[in-house]
């Protein structure tokens, strides 16, 4: 049976409004909760964040008195729906802890829309980040490993594996080959909710790492966040830059509100605490009262029916978390050695030695990359880096557990090749 939220009928939108006792209520047990729930929470604060932030802007560069009311007003709601998710997160949950969910829902939400996704550039978009946020999960797993002697496997259960991806001091690049071709008017539905949804996700973990690079406890924590909060910059930039520019706000504004409704939805579907299953429901609930408050702003203002911009607005196939490890070990082992030339993509071997990506590496990697000192001292420490695989390393050239690799997608060689 399929789902067409404009099918609803949607509560008054005044009615999205509650006190404070329902903001801050239930949290989950981080010891007994799945890790998808966990991924779920992140990713729906991710949604609601960028939600409010585009509400934010739009109305900075709106003129209209009546429209900038409008725009608050749904905005006060979206602050609301955000509040509640941040706080399912439980006090006891540390920074590194979270930081682990962060990246495991990059590496499955990633792999999950790839695996789907129909438009082969855009794929080929996921497919490159992937591998990325893959490292990185990798790289925060050693350091809570060392610094408090956690297994991240633990927090992943048996959703997730953990090893090197492309070495996170390769992804370095200029900022001219982080921006790629956008999406058009006629892009698939599907597609274009992948878009708005990487884009959200990728865009909350580049502000969690802004601010927490300076809060962290260690220096070398410090370090390993501010240069891991700039390859979130990178993937933003890639992922915001796919999205069509030639919609209105409007528009914008609808297929937002469209994707949160899409999100709510799948959550609801596929959650497993009863808790934050009717946490799920209710902001489903609200959410459509949303999208169809901002199908009439389309329509007051522009005039326009909401289906000029979502013809057929059944929803297509539910996000529905599933483990993404052959998937994940397919793209690692076929292009681990790829990197960004400007709107597509190449590998290190191909590029022309003079090209932007080698002068931008040794400006940014003059010292010694926190992304790799971490590696070292827990290889100095513990004998070994720290893994979670079920079986070897799909790359020959990230096998060695016992030195690290940060040629891989950065140096020509024979060996980085293979």
């Amino acid at each position: 049976m399929t789902m067409n939220p404009f099918e609803l009928k949607p509560m008054p939108i005044e009615d999205c409004f509650v006190d404070r006792s329902t903001l801050y209520g239930y949290s989950y047990d981080k010891y007994n909760a799945d890790p998808y729930t966990k991924l779920r929470i992140i990713l729906m604060n991710g949604a609601e964040y960028e939600q409010v932030w585009f509400g934010h802007n739009t109305m900075r560069c709106e003129t209209s008195g009546d429209l900038r009311r409008d725009l608050a007003l749904i905005r006060r709601s979206e602050q609301m729906q955000q509040k509640r998710i941040a706080c399912l997160k439980p006090i006891s949950e540390s920074v590194l802890e979270n930081t682990i969910g962060y990246e495991q829902l990059a590496v499955d939400l990633t792999a999950l829309m790839a695996s789907r996704e129909k438009d082969p550039y855009v794929k080929h978009c996921l497919d490159f980040a992937l591998l990325e946020d893959f490292d990185h999960l990798y790289r925060y797993a050693d350091l809570l490993n060392m610094e408090t002697g956690q297994k991240a496997e633990e927090m992943v259960g048996c959703y997730t594996e953990i090893m090197p991806g492309r070495p996170t001091v390769s992804e370095h690049r200029h900022p001219y080959d982080d921006v790629k071709r956008p999406i058009g008017k006629n892009a698939s539905l599907l597609t274009k909710l992948q878009v708005n949804i990487i884009t959200a996700a990728e865009q909350q973990t580049m502000n969690y790492y802004m601010n927490q690079c300076g809060f962290y406890k260690s220096d070398l924590g410090r370090r390993l966040y501010q240069e891991i909060a700039m390859i979130e910059e990178q993937h933003v930039s890639q992922y915001g830059s796919l999205i069509d520019p030639n919609q209105t706000p409007l528009e914008k504004l609808l297929m937002h509100e469209y994707t949160e409704a899409y999100l709510y939805y799948s959550a609801y579907e596929s959650e497993t605490d009863k808790k934050i299953k009717e946490v799920w429901e209710e902001l489903f609930e609200q959410e459509v009262a949303h999208l169809h408050y901002a199908a009439g702003l389309l329509k007051k203002y522009e005039n326009r029916d909401y289906t000029d911009v979502i013809p057929a607005p059944a929803f297509p196939e539910l996000l529905i978390f599933k483990e993404q490890k052959d998937y994940v070990r397919d793209v690692l082992k076929h292009t681990v050695n790829e990197t960004a030339m400007r709107e597509d993509f190449t590998t290190v071997n191909a590029l022309n030695d003079s090209f932007d990506f080698f002068d931008y590496q040794s400006r940014v990697n003059g010292e010694k990359a926190a992304s790799h000192e971490v590696i070292e001292r827990h290889i100095e420490e513990l004998g070994k880096d720290y893994r979670y695989e079920e079986k070897e390393h799909p790359v020959p050239a990230l096998r060695n557990r016992e030195k690290d690799n940060v040629s891989v997608g950065r140096e020509k060689s024979k060996e980085s090749a293979r």
